[in-house]
Order: C-alpha cells, then structure tokens, then sequence
C-alpha cells in the first residue's frame, strides 16, 4: 500500500510540474528565420505564430519569399519542440516514473 501511495503522491507532483511547464511556455516566445534574418518568424511556446517580419526587398520574389517563411517556421518550430523536450525533462526531474516517458508527446 506504501508504493500507491508514493505513487500517487508522484502522480500530484508531475500535475502540478506539468501545469507549471504549460504556463511557461505559454508565456515564452521562440524566434525562427531564414535568408540571413530576412525573414522572422515569432512563435509561442506552445508554437502559436504571433508575428511575422518580412524584408521589404523580398516582396518582389514571391517564389523566394514563400520558400523562406516555410524555412523561417521550420526553424522557429524546431526551436520551440526543443525547449518543450528540455521543459519536460526538468518537469519530470527526479520522478520515478516507472519505463520513463517512453516518447510521450505533449498533447500541443
């Protein structure tokens, strides 16, 4: 009965952890870009667009300008799944959660 109640008590630790974690990133913002900073794109922790800055020279090319907002949100986007990873692992530190995350995927 001792294990269960550990059990338990670890459960509550990583909801109150994981909510935290989600107030975090909710509130971090994570900026992405491509063509030397000509294009920027500010992402939400959660991975929300918030803003998108072009380079006035840009809009002349539309082939060039849409190839660099895909890689400027490519960039921001992969910025922000490795804060989530790095977030997750300080959120679940020194739980014992027994065969670990197993690649368990934030539900954002």
């Amino acid at each position: 009965m001792k294990n269960l109640g550990n059990m338990l008590k670890q459960a509550q630790q990583m909801q109150t952890r994981m909510q935290e974690m989600q107030a975090k990133l909710e509130a971090s913002e994570v900026e992405g870009g491509s063509g030397g900073g000509m294009v920027k794109v500010l992402l939400s922790g959660k991975g929300d667009l918030r803003r998108l800055t072009i380079d006035p020279s840009l809009m002349d090319d539309r082939e060039v300008l849409e190839d660099l907002i895909v890689a400027a949100h490519a960039d921001a986007k992969q910025k922000v799944e490795t804060m989530m990873a790095e977030e997750m692992q300080k959120a679940t530190a020194g739980l014992n959660i027994p065969g670990g995350l197993g690649g368990l995927k934030l539900p954002f």
